[in-house]
């Protein structure tokens, strides 16, 4: 695999260095002399001094026939404009970006850019570890197109009664991944029992998480 990453500062450097100890093939395009003079010397990445979001050092770094395109600058407008460049004039395959400001990350989303928000991300686990019977969002695939969300089912008088996996009538493009109960992790299939105090994690479309939620939770 070949990664283009845009940032040679902390987050850039360790992901860099990550994907390097695991085989696989880094760039890493830089404006600031200091760091790009420091990651050579420290690593055997290809390094490029110069702006992601100038045409001219991404044809450099061979963008083009990267598999994944990674933005980690602490500059939302850098790391957009550096992904829609990638995406657009060299077609890359995917692209991520760190996303500093949660209030962005629609925006990348939209774009078809994959975001990642520390803030967001803690603030979802919050969420998940509080939250019955709501559906949490865990992560976006493919530009928001596909959501992996969990719910947890609630306990209590008003529990819906233990339902088997295959019983259920999940719409079309939604797919039950794992279940958590207490200490044990379940693959499921189809006799699989989905019971009060189960978490369920799944992968379905934004348009589908209301009919989703409402299965699961008995309701018509």
């Amino acid at each position: 695999m070949y990664v283009v990453i845009v940032g040679g500062g902390r987050i850039g450097r360790y992901v860099a260095r990550d994907l390097l100890d695991k085989g696989q093939e880094v760039t890493v395009i830089e404006m600031i002399a200091d760091r790009c003079e420091q990651l050579v010397m420290d690593t055997e990445l290809l390094v490029i001094e110069g702006d992601a979001c100038d045409v001219r050092y991404q044809e450099q770094a061979h963008v083009d026939r990267a598999d994944a395109f990674v933005a980690t600058t602490h500059e939302d407008d850098v790391n957009l404009v550096a992904c829609q460049l990638a995406s657009i004039e060299f077609g890359v395959r995917r692209a991520i970006s760190r996303v500093n400001t949660p209030k962005n990350v629609e925006i990348f989303e939209k774009l078809g850019i994959e975001p990642v928000s520390s803030t967001r991300l803690i603030s979802e686990l919050l969420e998940n570890e509080f939250s019955v019977g709501e559906l949490i969002h865990l992560t976006s695939l493919k530009g928001g197109r596909v959501q992996l969300v969990e719910l947890r089912i609630p306990e209590g008088p008003d529990a819906p009664k233990p339902r088997a996996l295959q019983d259920l009538a999940l719409p079309r493009e939604a797919v039950i991944v794992t279940l958590f109960r207490g200490t044990e992790t379940i693959i499921p299939y189809g006799e699989t029992l989905i019971e009060p105090g189960d978490d369920v994690v799944a992968l379905t479309t934004p348009e589908l998480e209301d009919r989703l939620t409402r299965v699961l939770l008995g309701h018509r």
